[in-house]
């Protein structure tokens, strides 16, 4: 873990709050110990309130609308991927035989979510400020790349006009898969064009999953 402090720049006085941080349901499930849920739970409000703190201190110029797009924008699943993969979380996240046989590489769903655990982690184990400093650190880029978009057009709508350029296409999008439980479900979208799947996107809610497959069809035809 002394590696996994070192990336995120935090070092804790209680290792087992990282731990914990870093155990998925499945890995809890089959090993009978706790599982980083309600650190994530708890994470997840932490960071709504502290980016909602920085975008009212720092970006007076933005309406209250735009500052809860640009917020929206930052603590998306997409975003706190970035977070994890530029931390290397995946090497530390425990996960059980089930998560691990999948073949396809750790869900960008668990790390975003064993972000938030770590967000609270470190507020529990340092306090706010510590926890402040990090997200600050990990996400003021995104929030000031988003503060400059904020008020464009969404994903799904400009996929719309570039694909409806040449004259009218079906553009179609299907929920493909839910995982998770009730409380905390992550939505998997598909968007088709005239039948061609473009992208599969995934998201806390069906419209984020679509939000995020219409990026990444935008991203593929370019």
């Amino acid at each position: 873990m002394k590696s996994l402090e070192e990336n995120i720049g935090y070092t804790f006085k209680d290792k087992e709050l990282l731990r914990k941080a870093l155990t998925h349901t499945s890995y809890a499930y089959e090993h009978n110990v706790e599982s980083n849920e309600k650190l994530e739970f708890l994470g997840d409000s932490i960071l709504e309130f502290i980016s909602s703190d920085y975008l009212y201190s720092n970006y007076q110029n933005l309406k209250e609308g735009e500052m809860t797009k640009v917020r929206a924008t930052v603590v998306c699943e997409a975003s706190l991927h970035k977070v994890a993969q530029m931390h290397n979380f995946s090497n530390f996240l425990h996960l059980g035989k089930s998560e691990k046989n999948t073949g396809n590489g750790v869900r960008p769903a668990i790390l975003a979510d064993s972000v938030e655990a770590v967000i609270a982690a470190i507020y529990l184990d340092g306090g706010l400020e510590e926890a402040k400093k990090f997200i600050i650190e990990n996400l003021k880029e995104s929030i000031k790349i988003a503060s400059q978009h904020v008020g464009q057009k969404d994903y799904k709508t400009v996929l719309q006009e570039k694909l409806q350029k040449n004259g009218e296409v079906e553009i179609k999008y299907t929920i493909i898969k839910e995982t998770g439980p009730d409380h905390d479900k992550t939505f998997e979208a598909q968007v088709e064009c005239n039948h061609k799947i473009l992208a599969i996107g995934s998201g806390k809610s069906k419209k984020l999953a679509e939000m995020e497959a219409a990026r990444r069809a935008l991203n593929n035809i370019k």
